[in-house]
C-alpha cells in the first residue's frame, strides 16, 4: 500500500487508476481499494484528488499562473471538475482561495500547515 501511495504522491499529475495502482501493490484491484481505504481512511481516488488540490493550493498562493493552467498541470481533465473538487475539499473556490491567500502575508511554512485540507 505504501508503494502505491508513494507512486500517487510522485505522479499525482499523471492519469492513475485503481488497476495500475493495484499492480504496484501486487494485489487485485478490489483488494487494493478495500485495503487502501481501511489503511488510509479514504479511497484511492479521493486521496489522489486531495494531493492534486494540495499542489494546486500551493501554485495558487505562490504563482500568478492562470487557474486553468494550474488545473491541467496538477492532473485534472476539466476546469469544472477541478473547481468542484477544490470547493469540496477546501471549502471555497480556487479564485476565492487565491484572493484570500494574497491578502494574508504569513510565512509559507505556516500557511501550508494551517491550510492543509483535512478532507
Amino acid at each position: 500500500m505504501l508503494r502505491a501511495r508513494d507512486a500517487m504522491d510522485r505522479s499525482y499529475a499523471q492519469p492513475l487508476d485503481v488497476p495500475a495502482l493495484a499492480r504496484i501493490a501486487h494485489v487485485s484491484p478490489a483488494h487494493f481499494a478495500r485495503v487502501f481505504r481501511a489503511t488510509f481512511g479514504e479511497t484511492p481516488h479521493r486521496y489522489l484528488q486531495r494531493r492534486r488540490v494540495e499542489r494546486a493550493m500551493f501554485l495558487l498562493r505562490e504563482t500568478e499562473r492562470s487557474i486553468t493552467d494550474i488545473c491541467f498541470d496538477v492532473g485534472f481533465g476539466s476546469s469544472g471538475t477541478f473547481s468542484r473538487t477544490f470547493r469540496d475539499i477546501v471549502g471555497q473556490s480556487p479564485r476565492a482561495y487565491r484572493k484570500q491567500a494574497a491578502a494574508t502575508s504569513v510565512p509559507t511554512c505556516f500557511t501550508m500547515a494551517w491550510s492543509r485540507p483535512s478532507d
